[in-house]
């Protein structure tokens, strides 16, 4: 671990592992509640489409994956909610939208997009000092919108109809939710791309909800999951040197598999 320590990028790595699972801690705990995995991967596979747009008009992608992302989370939270087609269809259609833009804006662009495959599946170990400020500020944006709306937040997801009975701006809240998840997909999109984002952002809650109901602690153990096995993961790629980020989702995945099969077994045992 000291050894990982002596190296600028390792040092970006780590910390970036957990800024992101701050955001990923917060706003997971949302996404597994209120059962948007669905649209989240939607908004995560259509910003795309601010990728290529920030390679076409030469900026740092992450410049054009911020407005294109909370663009179409507010796209994807309105026609779903006003319009009569079904919140899967409007996702795929805008999902898939989203990534022929960026494909179409990447064709565009003179020469050779060198990183791009780091935005596809991620590569933590290129995170920049910059991008590391970038991520910063939007963790700080996340925990205080968050804590503003604390309480409309969580009657929102809890029940829609009591939510707008007590005065609650029930679609307002939702959008400004999408919003968040738009934000989190920009912190996450390095760490291990627009393909695993969604495993990231569902995984650590979804087992954090394993073992409390009290909202405020699931963050605070999803932001903990987060982290430990994004340094796992990190620590096990640069010892075998194998891609990051898909090794930051393997060690998720294993270790969700394993809790919850122990898991059935006990209640097995015990019944």
């Amino acid at each position: 671990m000291i050894e990982i320590l002596q190296y600028d990028f390792m040092r970006n790595a780590l910390l970036t592992a957990i800024l992101a699972s701050i955001a990923c801690g917060i706003i997971g705990v949302y996404v597994v509640v209120k059962k948007i995995a669905s649209i989240s991967g939607g908004i995560t596979h259509a910003s795309f489409g601010g990728i290529g747009l920030g390679y076409f008009l030469g900026i740092n992608p992450l410049y054009g994956l911020i407005p294109f992302s909370l663009l179409s989370a507010l796209v994807m939270g309105l026609v779903s909610k006003r319009s009569k087609v079904s919140e899967d269809t409007a996702t795929s259609i805008l999902w898939s939208l989203g990534m022929a833009l960026g494909i179409i804006f990447i064709n565009m662009t003179p020469g050779y997009a060198p990183d791009l495959m780091t935005y596809l599946f991620g590569n933590i170990l290129t995170v920049s000092t910059s991008d590391l400020y970038v991520m910063l500020i939007l963790d700080a944006l996340i925990m205080i919108i968050v804590y503003a709306f604390y309480k409309e937040f969580m009657a929102m997801c809890f029940d829609e109809e009591f939510a707008s009975v007590m005065g609650v701006a029930v679609e307002r809240m939702y959008l400004l939710l999408l919003c968040l998840i738009a934000l989190t997909i920009v912190l996450l999109i390095k760490v291990v791309g627009i393909i695993l984002i969604i495993a990231l952002l569902t995984m650590p809650a979804s087992l954090s909800a394993h073992y409390t109901h009290n909202l405020r602690n699931m963050m605070y153990l999803s932001i903990f999951f987060g982290a430990l096995f994004s340094i796992m993961g990190l620590i096990l790629s640069y010892t075998l040197d194998i891609p990051s980020g898909a090794t930051i989702i393997l060690v998720m995945s294993v270790v969700y598999i394993i809790h919850f099969m122990y898991d059935g077994i006990t209640k097995k045992v015990h019944a």
